[in-house]
């Protein structure tokens, strides 16, 4: 049962290796929570202490998970990503909030920087991220001030699929003015936690977020970055558990790319585009990646043949040609009731701006926004110029 994991998850006076040696020699946190003290005695790194067995810390837990729509993720579920799973410490549980992508399948790459950093990081940490996403990789970040919280935004405006690692509970907002950001994470991907809803953020959260998100990635982009600081933690973190490092160089006199410059230096790839960072793992995921201006190998067939034959709008220039005589039919499971009331008052001719959509559909801006940014990576809706849309499927009653 869930409230046994949560209530290992949260036993005070064990980091989560002892946590981890006990569920190795348990098999679960129930098992765990019902031995006598002669058999935990037997366990490696058994507690020198009575176990608190107190359950009433998990159960309003799971309440306050019940009512903010968290999932919880447990190490022994399939869901949970493997690549995360085989770290020297990976966290017992995670709370989650969005939908989680498929880790095991994807180029995730985690894009990381300084707080304090300067107008030329945050421009990079946007470009790179929004390449990236563009390309058809994972943007991974920790929402941060600064860069972090840069990269979520040029990921989102791609269009891609984000995740944002937190170092407090997911119904904690830090910094206090991402709360927007987070909510445009969640709706377009995933938030991320081994924390508890309600949780604060502290300074030693932050070191364990930082493993997680090395562990979700093949590789770490460190995009600006002192001598001293967090991101070069996590690309320590990430060469400690076999992934590749790159960095975006600086001015050799900026004090804030002193420690991306040191990286390169150190045998890191120079990354000046997403590209860069992606080329190398284009024969590892050959049906996800993709240049800049090629045309995605995932992309939905029905979306596929008409971009190749030139019947989908640019955006750019506003042009549109003959719809199809036939759509694409798509259920409504897997899509959430904004996303179907969406679809419904979309149409296939005339592009609709998203302030009538907001209107004719009765559905907040920003529920609007982030509906419309799942419905595009999802190949149902295309997006023309003057943020107006159209509707490229046919929705099954």
């Amino acid at each position: 049962m869930l409230k046994y994991w949560v209530w290992l998850a949260e036993l005070p006076g064990l980091d989560n290796q002892a946590r981890l040696a006990l569920l190795r020699h348990f098999g679960s946190p129930e098992s765990l929570f019902f031995a006598d003290r002669e058999e935990l005695l037997l366990a490696e790194d058994a507690p020198q202490t009575e176990l608190d067995h107190d359950i009433s810390a998990a159960d309003r837990i799971l309440a306050d998970c019940q009512r903010l729509g968290l999932r919880i993720l447990t190490i022994q579920d399939a869901e949970y990503p493997k690549r995360l799973r085989n770290i020297f410490d990976p966290p017992v549980l995670l709370y989650v909030k969005g939908r989680l992508p498929a880790f095991d399948e994807e180029a995730a790459v985690a894009v990381v920087g300084t707080r304090k950093c300067t107008p030329y990081g945050i421009a990079s940490a946007e470009r790179l991220s929004r390449e990236l996403s563009s390309c058809g990789a994972v943007v991974v970040t920790g929402l941060a001030k600064g860069v972090d919280s840069a990269a979520a935004r040029g990921a989102l405006r791609a269009g891609g699929a984000v995740v944002g690692v937190t170092g407090n509970g997911l119904d904690v907002y830090y910094p206090h003015e991402s709360r927007e950001l987070y909510d445009d994470v969640a709706a377009a991907g995933a938030l991320i936690s081994e924390y508890p809803p309600g949780a604060e953020p502290a300074r030693q959260h932050f070191p364990a977020r930082n493993r997680i998100m090395a562990g979700l990635s093949v590789a770490a982009l460190v995009v600006e970055a002192p001598e001293r600081s967090g991101a070069l933690i996590t690309a320590g973190l990430a060469l400690e558990q076999g992934r590749d490092v790159y960095a975006v160089p600086g001015p050799i006199d900026a004090p804030a790319s002193a420690g991306c410059n040191r990286l390169i230096r150190d045998g890191a790839g120079l990354a000046a585009s997403g590209w860069d960072v992606l080329r190398d793992y284009e024969a590892r995921f050959p049906n996800r990646l993709h240049p800049l201006g090629e045309l995605p190998q995932w992309t939905p067939l029905p979306v596929r043949r008409r971009l190749e034959e030139g019947d989908l709008p640019k955006s750019e220039t506003g042009e549109r040609a003959a719809q199809p005589q036939t759509l694409p039919t798509i259920g409504p499971e897997g899509l959430t009731d904004d996303q179907i009331a969406l679809l419904r008052v979309l149409e296939t001719e005339k592009p609709i701006q998203v302030d009538d959509l907001i209107l004719s559909a009765g559905i907040p801006a920003r529920r609007v926004s982030s509906a419309l940014t799942v419905l595009e990576i999802d190949g149902c809706v295309c997006q023309h110029s003057g943020k107006r849309y159209t509707r490229i499927v046919t929705l099954a009653e």
